[in-house]
Parts: structure tokens; C-alpha cells; sequence
């Protein structure tokens, strides 16, 4: 089903403005990294928990090209971490994601998740500069 999505969204994509030179969904899984991360994500929406964190660690090991990539590797390592109550390192995953792409955000519906939601919800509350009285 995420690959389906993927394909999707690259076809959606398509359908905007001519974007520069990319690279298409059947050869970026030919990248081991990148086809781990789709591996992991396939595990995961099966819940397949234990393979689908090893694939998210070996996708951020071989180095995946995009930062919102390793955002979202690190995104579901953080929910993964979180439901097996290993809080400390659901935080750290969290704090990884902002790390590797500044703009990453939950959906509403992530957010409202009672296990991570609270976490996530601490963390990105850090991550926004400290305003400063007047």
C-alpha cells in the first residue's frame, strides 16, 4: 500500500508544473537505502514491528539521499520506540527528525496519538526558537 501511495503521489506530481530531471519511484528503490526504507514502511504497516525497525536503522546506516527521508525513517523509529514504552529513545528519534529535515511535522491525526503524541508534541515545542519578551 505505501508504495502504491508513492507511486501515486509521484503521478500526482506529474500532473503539476514540469518539475527538473527526477528520479522515478522503480529506480530510487534500486537504491538500498531507499529500498530499505520502503521495506521498513511495508513492515510497519503490516505490523511487522521488530523487521520494520531494522530496515528503518540499516535504510539511515546506508545513508538515504533526501533528508525528509531519514525524517521519516527516524519518524517511525520514534512511534516503534514509543509503543514499546522506550520513551528516552522515542524523544531522541523525535529530536533526529527535526535534526534531519527542520520543516518535519506530524499529521493532526499523529499528533493526537496518546502514547506519541505527548513526545512528539515536547519535542517540536523545543525545536521552535525562544521568543523573547519585549
Amino acid at each position: 500500500m505505501v508504495v502504491q501511495v508513492a507511486i501515486a503521489a509521484a503521478a500526482l506530481v506529474g500532473c503539476a508544473a514540469p518539475e527538473p530531471a527526477s528520479v522515478s519511484v522503480a529506480q530510487l528503490v534500486q537504491r538500498p537505502a531507499e529500498h530499505a526504507l520502503v521495506a521498513g514502511l511495508r513492515d510497519y504497516e503490516n505490523g511487522a514491528f521488530e523487521p520494520a525497525e531494522h530496515a528503518f536503522r540499516d535504510a539511515l546506516s546506508l545513508g538515504l539521499r533526501d533528508p525528509r527521508d531519514s525524517a521519516v525513517a527516524y519518524k517511525y523509529l520514534a512511534f516503534i520506540a514509543c509503543a514499546f514504552n522506550r520513551l528516552a529513545e522515542c524523544e531522541s528519534d523525535f529530536r533526529a527528525a527535526f535534526a534531519a529535515d527542520p520543516n518535519f511535522r506530524l499529521t493532526e491525526a499523529e499528533i493526537g496519538h496518546p502514547i506519541w503524541g505527548p513526545v512528539y508534541r515536547r519535542v517540536a515545542a523545543s525545536q521552535r526558537p525562544a521568543l523573547k519578551p519585549d
